[in-house]
């Protein structure tokens, strides 16, 4: 009779997890903030992992304006065979609306720099899917070697996501004050042909404004 020990099991599930990161890889940092650096691992109004940055220097009730910057694609995107660029558009649009209006109900929003002003730029860096992590039940050998196969023929489910970036700093000095870089995740896809839609990210950036909204800072 053939025995497997938990042993073998937990040393198949270590090698074969390959478990999806739910914060922002330094691999997928895209220059659009200058320096990363500073970035530590936060957690979100909505107790989501995130990474952040907040100058000692920072104290909100210092500033009573915004200058908000539109959200663009950084760097410039493209569309692809699972992201066209209707999506695209309506991705940014979409992330744009909610997200000035959640600066705006912080914030008054003004067009030019000036004292006790921010200036508030953000971008998506990334409209992705990656394979979902292998469940504990996948450790069974025969199962593993299944699942490792959908996954390399293309029919594994995944998980979209959207990547965001903002920054913040003082209008007057340039000083950079606040800094986030967040991963949020959309509806799952049946595999790694499926299109990525808008309706598939939605729920990112919906999750990510309504965070933003609810920041708390100093």
């Amino acid at each position: 009779m053939r025995k497997i020990s938990l042993l073998t099991l937990l040393a198949g599930a270590a090698l074969l997890a390959g478990c999806t990161s739910h914060v922002t890889d330094k691999q997928h940092y895209s220059g659009f903030i200058q320096d990363y650096s500073q970035l530590k691992p936060a957690s979100s109004a909505s107790d989501r992992p995130t990474l952040r940055w907040i100058s000692p220097d920072y104290r909100s009730s210092d500033y009573s304006s915004v200058v908000y910057t539109p959200v663009v694609y950084y760097p410039a995107a493209k569309p692809t065979a699972r992201v066209s660029q209707q999506t695209l558009d309506q991705i940014r649009s979409y992330t744009d609306t909610r997200l000035k209006a959640a600066i705006g109900e912080r914030k008054k929003l003004v067009t030019q720099p000036g004292p006790r002003t921010l200036i508030v730029r953000s971008a998506i860096t990334g409209v992705t899917a990656e394979n979902e992590g292998v469940q504990f039940y996948e450790v069974v050998p025969v199962a593993a070697v299944i699942a490792s196969t959908m996954a390399a023929t293309g029919h594994r489910t995944q998980n979209s996501a959207l990547f965001l970036e903002i920054e913040a700093r003082d209008a007057q000095t340039g000083k950079p004050l606040i800094k986030v870089v967040r991963k949020a995740f959309g509806k799952p896809l049946n595999n790694s042909s499926a299109p990525i839609t808008y309706g598939d990210v939605k729920s990112a950036i919906d999750e990510t404004v309504s965070d933003a909204m609810h920041f708390s800072a100093p």
